[in-house]
């Protein structure tokens, strides 16, 4: 197998982790002195001043590479201009109708550099926010480096979310441009962003301009102030200086739904990040000059910020971009695409391979994957099973297969074998071990550390580079969230466990997230848009196992007086749902109830209404204010059919 790397025998016997000793020397080198490692890390991205302290920790705020000056537009393009990786293939472009384009690392770089000029034209500058709502298509990485090249925060709205949305967004942001297309396409639809930004604009008072992208070509109402991307772009110059932006300038702000109703917004900064996405790619990819890379991830997520756009051209490899479904218009998408670029590396989610999966093994054996070298996860933990099946079917098991752990807010990979440094037995469905310079510990209720076997909640000890620098506008909701559960360290929210080998396993969310289909939404949010329908006086939504999307939305709503349930309140329900959120957090059932289970406190019992909808356990209810309220939804559940 490449790089070394086994898969463990099914009898378990090896009970000595077995890190190769480059790692091993690598990880000594961050414990023994991290300040002179990190430096050392950031020494591989090009620096307009260097730094005069490596980190300002100050609990439970970082500010890395102190006294640096840095961009990050230039580090993923000026950098190339003057190599030979300049007439290479930076962005490899599919759209879901068949349409595709390649664009060159020097194409990429005129281009940037006009729209950097038209934005600086708008009156754009250093520190602005620019609120990015696109389908993914090359004006979106573009749109984003065009961003950072003059120092404006980019905050991009994945392209599936509603107005309310996007308005929310724009205005805790105060964004004065938004970037959006025409349209886009999903499975065989186009979807009207034009018009879903329009109606966003009429709720955001601080969107000055409007920036439209010709997608669909379908006729679009243009406003006063709308102007077209490509006329905008045409009138400048193709170059235009990078601004020098302090280390700890914010690059970007990403919203990731909460447990408290708002989205934060997690902001990262530029030489932290940057050097944390440079080192770790390098490190878990192992990034080689004939790479075709393709993640599948949408850029709206942190995993396309990271792995789609700064990290692979910070590299100088060639990355495909792809606009669609996975599944249309069949379930051979992905490996056509594999197959017709000769991707060399695969990044995608679980999710994703779990519904091609249960479409059997004929599919992707009609394709040529015989180009893959390496295999990636992200986004949630991986079952042993579709583990074995990417392995084996689509790997043909000569492929490592990197299972990779991290969140928003840690900006780049924390766990995963490291194929380039490493050579170790790989055991389906663990992340293996954390990342050089990244100290996890599992603890347990009262922060101590828990023996191996055991399951606790994931935290990191110490400050890294990609962490975000805080919550927008919000520190204090920034230090309850992450520093006060685990004092002095971050709190991740995942329950995970060690083994005896000290190979980590990721257990999942331990607070009120639900993952749909790799999807990171708040219950709160959810419930919240529930009862902002008329007819909804009580909302309480859970999530339900689901072999391919993970988890599937179950929402219990309590009627207002007068309201009565019908189908056609249900689907009601549901649209409501899709023009208040968006699409992905429309729930797979609803049930109409007369009361919701609560603790005496008046907090709704939501752990047991999951237990209940899987099937499982109910456990502890000494806390339930009243239990009639549990046999009235087992019955709901059981009984009623008409809303499945």
């Amino acid at each position: 197998m490449a790089n070394g790397s086994k898969l463990e025998n099914n009898d378990n016997t090896n009970n000595i982790s077995l890190e190769g000793k480059k790692i091993k020397k690598i990880k000594n080198k961050a414990a023994d002195n991290p300040d002179q490692f990190w430096s050392e890390c950031a020494k591989n991205l090009v620096w307009f001043k260097q730094w005069d302290k490596t980190v300002d920790w100050n609990p439970p705020f970082a500010k890395w590479f102190q006294g640096g000056k840095i961009n990050a537009a230039h580090n993923c393009l000026d950098k190339h201009i003057e190599s030979e990786i300049k007439n290479k293939a930076a962005i490899i472009w599919e759209g879901e109708n068949g349409e595709s384009t390649t664009l060159t690392y020097n194409q990429v770089y005129c281009k940037v550099n006009q729209l950097a000029n038209a934005l600086k034209k708008l009156g754009i500058k250093k520190g602005d926010r620019v609120t990015i709502y696109l389908p993914m298509i090359p004006e979106l990485p573009i749109s984003m480096l065009a961003c950072a090249r003059i120092g404006a925060i980019h905050s991009v709205v994945f392209s599936g979310f509603s107005s309310q949305s996007i308005a929310d967004r724009a205005n805790d942001s105060k964004s004065r441009i938004i970037i959006t297309a025409d349209g886009g396409y999903r499975r065989g639809k186009t979807i009207p962003l034009k018009d879903i930004t329009d109606d966003a604009v009429k709720k955001s008072p601080h969107v000055e301009k409007v920036i439209v992208v010709r997608r669909t070509n379908k006729e679009i109402a243009m406003g006063e102030g709308d102007l077209w991307f490509e006329d905008i772009i045409n009138q400048e110059s193709n170059l235009c200086e990078s601004e020098w932006m302090d280390s700890s300038d914010p690059l970007f702000i990403l919203y990731t739904s909460g447990t408290t109703g708002k989205p934060k917004g997690v902001v990262h900064g530029t030489g932290g990040y940057l050097t944390h996405l440079y080192n770790s790619a390098k490190w878990v990819f192992n990034f080689v000059a004939t790479d075709i890379f393709f993640c599948t991830a949408d850029i709206g997520w942190v995993t396309g910020h990271s792995y789609v756009v700064y990290a692979p051209l910070m590299h100088g490899v060639t990355e495909i971009m792809y606009e669609g479904a996975p599944d249309f218009p069949d379930q051979g998408r992905y490996w056509d695409i594999v197959e017709k670029y000769g991707a060399t590396i695969l990044y995608t989610t679980p999710t994703a391979l779990r519904a091609y999966m249960r479409h059997g093994d004929d599919i992707p054996n009609s394709f040529n994957l015989s180009t893959l070298r390496l295999l990636g996860t992200v986004g949630e933990p991986i079952n042993p099973e579709v583990w074995l099946w990417y392995y084996n079917v689509i790997g043909k098991q000569n492929c490592p297969i990197v299972d990779t752990w991290w969140q928003t807010e840690t900006g780049g990979i924390m766990v995963s074998m490291c194929s380039g440094i490493e050579n170790i037995k790989m055991k389906p469905g663990s992340g293996t071990f954390s990342l050089p310079g990244i100290e996890i510990e599992i603890v347990g209720e009262g922060g101590e550390k828990v023996e191996s076997g055991k399951k606790g909640y994931l935290t990191i000890k110490k400050p890294w580079p990609g962490m975000l620098l805080s919550l927008w506008n919000d520190d204090e909701r920034y230090k309850k969230t992450y520093w006060e559960k685990a004092p002095n360290r971050y709190f991740a929210g995942d329950f995970a466990y060690v083994d005896k080998d000290g190979y980590i396993w990721i257990l999942g969310r331990s607070d009120d997230i639900l993952k749909v289909s790799g999807h990171r939404l708040g219950t709160i949010e959810i419930e919240s848009a529930f009862v902002s329908h008329q007819s909804v006086a009580e909302a309480a939504v859970t999530s339900k196992n689901d072999e391919i999307k993970g988890e599937t939305i179950i929402a219990f709503l309590v009627l207002k007086s007068g309201f009565v349930s019908s189908e056609q309140l249900n689907r009601e329900m549901n649209e409501h749902i899709r023009n208040t959120i968006g699409p992905i957090a429309v729930a797979e059932k609803i049930y109409f109830v007369n009361k919701l289970p609560k603790t005496r406190s008046g907090k709704i019992m939501r752990r047991l209404l999951r237990s209940i909808v899987n099937k499982e356990t109910i456990g502890d209810i000494t806390t339930l204010e009243d239990e009639a309220s549990v046999e009235e939804i087992i019955h709901e559940i059981n009984q009623i059919k008409k809303y499945i």
